[in-house]
């Protein structure tokens, strides 16, 4: 039996908050590349994401995400009103969209298996202490599937993506550091045991953008 939730317009069937990656086009010409977090309309839990990027469910079962304060996302949705929507599997895609500014020629990244352009309309606000949470609605327009493969579990991936939670709110009001670096001590532990080379590329990103296990000292 398929899990997930099959939904017109979109490539791929989705289930609780999917983890993608939106390319959104800037004022200078170039596609920025962000972490979004997909929440299908299916009554699922809500999982962590990265700042720039959690979700939750709109009223009429549409997908929906979230920016959090005046991100690059938020400012190209506002003003282009929509982006790419990506899904991929290549760690080191995740860890430079979620953590550093991205930027590429092409909306479309190399790493895709799946894409599809959608209008995004801002559908609720609400502000967490200096920061503005937005809810947008995001509606289907194109889509395409690139690749198709035989999906594989592999730890180290989900540690990656989990720690790039993490790395993003370092230094980030609210969040204690400690506790933060604690959790990458972790997911560092089971990328080296149970991620391949990819993985392990991706987490060595994650150190040179954030100095983290440089603060972490003696954790691991």
């Amino acid at each position: 039996m398929t899990d997930g939730v099959s939904l017109d317009g979109w490539p791929v069937r989705l289930r609780g908050v999917t983890e993608s990656v939106v390319t959104t086009l800037g004022p200078n010409g170039r596609w920025n590349a962000a972490a979004l977090g997909l929440h299908a309309p299916d009554g699922s839990a809500e999982a962590e994401a990265p700042p720039d990027s959690d979700a939750t469910e709109a009223p009429g079962g549409s997908v929906t995400a979230r920016t959090y304060g005046r991100t690059r996302t938020w400012r190209n949705f506002t003003e282009r009103g929509g982006g790419v929507v990506q899904f991929t599997t290549d760690p080191r895609t995740f860890v430079d969209a979620a953590l550093t500014v991205h930027e590429v020629d092409d909306p479309v990244l190399a790493t895709a298996d799946a894409w599809v352009e959608v209008r995004a309309e801002q559908v609720a606000s609400e502000t967490d202490g200096e920061t503005t949470i937005r809810t947008w609605e995001l509606d289907p327009v194109e889509s395409a599937v690139l690749a198709e493969r035989v999906p594989t579990v592999n730890r180290g991936f989900g540690a990656v993506v989990d720690a790039t939670v993490a790395a993003s709110r370092l230094d980030v009001p609210g969040f204690d550091e400690e506790t933060l670096l604690d959790r990458l001590a972790y997911f560092a532990d089971v990328v080296e045991r149970c991620g391949g080379p990819a993985e392990r590329e991706a987490f060595a990103r994650i150190h040179e953008v954030t100095g983290w296990r440089d603060r972490a000292g003696g954790r691991e």
